[in-house]
């Protein structure tokens, strides 16, 4: 199939470690390759789904978990951040899921497969092979002194977002808050730049996905890659803080970056709940725009699969034909959809990566 899907962000990985915890006599690694239809992601859903690989986030959860999607299901909300967390508390629990990464590989025979290139990408989506990227979803588990930067690199890291929405000593994140503005909080800290300047030497992609404008103004400034948001829709859209502004996307477009388009209900609706009765219409007024603000090489998917609640038209993985068939739909022509589907994330990676 030409139209296979490439993604910007899931959560598989903190699913499959969360099941190990819950039920430590069961393999959360063996039952997603066999299909345990849990969560949004499994093995055969992907190949279902036709999904041709993404990227795959590395996440330390809240110690004391203050996220509730019930929360977000009556309109205005605030969900308070988490309190930060120390590099000791969650460096083994970012190894923890790198390694059950690892495990998924090895265990799917040749489904799925590690990249760190472009290229690599390219020859996953030629043999049916998943392509996987390592990426980290707030850098709780990198020290000020980068070493384990280092390290994760040579594990395959090729994509940090500097903050999830909790502080870090790198920089503040952008709470769950809807109606408001990203414009919360301070930017990036002296370690925070430090940091910037690492990945950029290593071409590692920075997500600005979950950080505040502060943040995102200082990493436009001083970065020299192209401005990613792997999992973000339109400020103009859906009022969520968590959304891009037009001078945010002005800025992506500038640097010849990327937005992957999030399924998460609560940043797809006019009125940001977190419900599954959210039609793809609603989810086109968000990809309509991001086209006329980027345009049409600068847009692509950042599901949120595995740590959100999705339209449920397409419910999974597996339902990704059904956001297939409304491309034909809406108008799309077949250079759009390739553009959308897969082109555009393997360009911009390219870019980043300097191939």
């Amino acid at each position: 199939m030409s139209n296979v899907i490439f993604d910007g962000h899931n959560d598989l990985l903190l699913r499959l470690m969360q099941r190990s915890e819950k039920e430590p006599n069961k393999d959360p690694v063996a039952s997603c390759i066999s299909g345990d239809n849990r969560g949004h992601i499994d093995l055969p859903r992907m190949q279902k789904g036709h999904f041709a690989g993404g990227l795959f986030a590395v996440f330390i959860p809240p110690m004391n978990d203050t996220l509730s999607f019930e929360s977000m299901g009556n309109g205005g909300y605030t969900i308070p951040m988490p309190e930060p967390m120390s590099y000791e508390d969650a460096l083994p629990i970012a190894i923890q899921q790198v390694s059950i990464l690892l495990k998924l590989i090895e265990a799917s025979n040749g489904a799925m497969r590690l990249c760190t290139t472009r290229a690599n990408i390219e020859s996953c989506i030629a043999d049916n092979v998943i392509a996987v990227i390592l990426h980290m979803e707030g850098a709780e588990a990198i020290d000020e002194q980068l070493m384990a930067l280092d390290v994760f690199y040579e594990a395959g890291l090729r994509s940090l977002g500097p903050v999830w929405s909790r502080n870090t000593v790198f920089a503040d994140g952008v709470p769950l808050s809807f109606p408001a503005t990203p414009d919360i909080g301070g930017g990036l800290t002296t370690a925070g730049k430090q940091l910037i300047k690492a990945c950029n030497k290593k071409r590692i992609l920075i997500d600005l996905s979950h950080i505040n404008e502060k943040g995102f103004w200082d990493i436009a400034t001083l970065s020299t890659a192209p401005l990613v948001a792997t999992h973000s829709n339109a400020w103009s859209v859906c009022n969520s803080a968590r959304n891009l502004t037009d001078k945010q996307l002005s800025a992506i477009k500038e640097s010849d970056g990327i937005v992957g388009v999030n399924l998460a209900t609560c940043f797809i609706r006019a009125d940001g709940k977190m419900t599954s009765n959210t039609t793809l219409d609603e989810l086109f007024l968000h990809i309509d725009y991001l086209l006329e603000k980027l345009g049409d090489t600068r847009v692509g998917f950042g599901s949120d699969f595995d740590g959100a609640v999705v339209p449920k038209e397409i419910g999974d993985i597996g339902g990704l034909d059904a956001l297939r068939d409304a491309f034909a739909k809406h108008g799309y022509d077949d250079a759009l959809q390739r553009k959308l589907c897969s082109e555009n994330w393997l360009n911009a990676l390219g870019r980043v990566w300097g191939e």
